[in-house]
């Protein structure tokens, strides 16, 4: 299951509004089939891996980060028919699908044909994996980071606005990273006027991988898609990943509407003094309120810099 989770972040940012799944098909202990979801949606991970395996399918169990789906659509069949089909002995998923066209059903065609079919393994991970597409789900919005890079001192640019560069070259190659994980990145008007950004991708091998630019103002631009206030976000079809790449207001602003999952933090050690700020007001009344809202994730150093990860605590849906 590592493996078929590893396999799933292959098509983070380039599957929506499909999720992107991994599968590990295995027959006496060696793999005879790997797939993740293919860019757009289809193949799915599991007809991949079939595909890859061809006979050696039969009698094999499939490791796979999410419930096989039931439904057939006209871009091609149903991922529990096909495991059916394959003869395979043994489905291992890691999550149920939310999908009511599934949620359920897919597992219930397995065991109907007799395949013992489980579910659980490793469940948080794969829900680390696939957040776009649970959190679209549950939330009915693209699931949002937020990028800041700043200084010891927390500032994102000196008193005069100049902000290039405030990380290294490990850092932003990093954020290109991140980039190429998402449909869509939004900024702000400060941070179009100041910095007139192209947000693409400049990594060796993922060039084709350009997210969507999306601005957070009431005044269109030409070349970029719109979004008039923080909640609208939930209207940009095709979008699961959202990176938000704005200044202070623009993070203030979806802080302050706690649409906000995901915290990606480059510390530069260099100290600016009066410089700008990393957030505006985000409307907290008191400090205590500020506690118990984002958990640590990982913490590495890029260069001289440091990345830190947060994930916001959410104890149900909205």
């Amino acid at each position: 299951m590592v493996a078929a989770i590893a396999l799933s972040e292959r098509g983070r940012g380039r599957t929506a509004p499909n999720p992107n799944v991994g599968c590990v098909l295995v027959r006496d202990g060696r793999v005879v089939g790997r797939g993740w979801t293919q860019p757009g949606g289809r193949p799915h991970a599991e007809a991949m891996a079939l595909a890859q395996a061809g006979d050696a399918a039969r009698g094999a169990t499939a490791y796979v980060t999410l419930e096989p789906c039931a439904h057939r659509s006209d871009r091609g069949p149903a991922c529990a028919s096909l495991l059916v089909e394959a003869g395979v002995a043994r489905v291992v998923a890691a999550l149920g699908d939310p999908d009511p066209r599934t949620d359920g059903r897919g597992f219930d065609r397995l065991r109907a044909a007799g395949i013992a079919a489980e579910c659980g393994l490793l469940a948080d991970e794969a829900t680390d994996a696939m957040a776009g597409f649970l959190t679209r789900r549950r939330l009915h919005r693209p699931h949002v980071t937020l990028k800041l890079a700043l200084s010891l001192d927390a500032r994102i640019a000196t008193a005069g606005g100049e902000s290039r560069w405030i990380t290294g070259a490990e850092a932003r190659a990093h954020t290109h990273l991140e980039r190429s994980r998402h449909e869509a990145i939004l900024v702000g008007r400060g941070t179009l006027v100041a910095d007139r950004p192209r947000l693409d991708v400049r990594l060796p091998g993922l060039e084709d991988r350009r997210p969507r630019r999306v601005l957070l103002s009431r005044r269109p631009e030409p070349g970029w898609e719109q979004v008039a206030a923080p909640r609208a976000i939930a209207g940009l079809e095709g979008v699961d990943h959202l990176l938000v790449e704005g200044g202070a207001a623009t993070a203030a602003a979806l802080l302050a509407a706690d649409l906000v999952d995901r915290l990606l933090l480059y510390r530069a050690p260099i100290l600016i003094g009066a410089g700008r700020p990393a957030l505006d007001d985000i409307g907290l009344a008191r400090l205590a309120d500020a506690h118990g809202r984002w958990t640590p994730d990982d913490a590495r150093a890029l260069g001289l810099d440091r990345l830190e990860v947060y994930r916001r605590r959410r104890c149900s849906p909205e």
